[in-house]
C-alpha cells in the first residue's frame, strides 16, 4: 500500500466529525484520476505535481477547496471563499453527508474543470494585498524587545500579515495585548500563527 494512500486512509479513519464526508469527496476526486497525496494535515490531490484540490474538516463544516477556485466558472454561485483576505481559493462547504451528496454531479463538474484549468497553464493575477495597519500593542512589543523584532523580521511576508491580522482583529486592547503575549514564543521560534 502507497505510504500517501495510508496516510488518507488513516485521516479519515481518525476523523470524529466529518468521516463519511471525506470518504465520499475523496471517492470523487479519485473518480477523476488525480493523484492523492497528503499536505498540510489533509488529503490534496494533484495533477502532473501541482495541487488542484484539498479536502478540509473542521468543527463546524468540511470543505473541498479549490486551490485556483477563483479561475472556475461556477454559474450555480456554490463555491465560497474562506475569508475575506482570500483572493485565488474557493470551496465548497459542507455541514452534513446529505450536502455532499446533493451536489456529488456538480463537484465531479468543479474538479473535471480545475483539471482543465490546470493543464491550459492559466494563472491568476493577485491583486495587491490590502494595505495592514500595525497594532498599536504588537508595534509596542517590538519596539520593547530587539530579539523579538529580529525574529518578526525573519518571518515570511504572509506569516507577519497574519500575526497581524490576528492581532489587530480583537476589538479590545486587553485582548490585544493578550494575543501579543500568547504570540510572543512562536514568533522567537520562527514559526507562524498555526504551526
Amino acid at each position: 500500500m502507497p505510504k500517501t494512500k495510508s496516510k488518507v486512509d488513516a485521516f479519515i479513519k481518525s476523523e470524529k466529525v466529518w468521516p463519511n464526508e471525506a470518504k465520499l469527496m475523496r471517492e470523487v476526486c479519485l473518480e477523476c484520476d488525480l493523484q492523492e497525496d497528503f499536505k498540510w494535515r489533509f488529503p490534496c490531490y494533484t495533477r502532473n505535481g501541482k495541487n488542484l484540490i484539498m479536502i478540509q474538516t473542521f468543527k463546524n463544516m468540511c470543505a473541498l477547496m479549490f486551490f485556483n477556485g477563483v479561475l472556475l466558472k461556477d454559474p450555480k454561485k456554490i463555491l465560497k471563499s474562506p475569508g475575506d483576505n482570500s483572493q485565488i481559493v474557493k470551496r465548497l462547504e459542507f455541514h452534513s453527508l446529505s450536502d455532499v451528496k446533493k451536489v456529488r454531479a456538480d463537484m465531479k463538474a468543479l474538479i473535471k474543470q480545475a483539471i482543465k484549468v490546470n493543464d491550459s497553464g492559466a494563472k491568476v493575477v493577485k491583486s495587491a494585498p490590502k494595505k495592514l495597519t500595525m497594532p498599536e500593542e504588537l508595534q509596542a512589543a517590538l519596539n520593547k524587545n530587539k530579539k523579538l523584532k529580529i525574529a518578526f523580521e525573519k518571518l515570511t511576508p504572509g506569516r507577519q500579515r497574519l500575526y497581524t491580522m490576528h492581532i489587530a482583529s480583537a476589538k479590545q486592547e486587553a485582548t490585544r495585548i493578550a494575543r501579543v503575549e500568547k504570540c510572543v514564543p512562536k514568533i522567537l521560534k520562527g514559526l507562524g500563527l498555526h504551526d
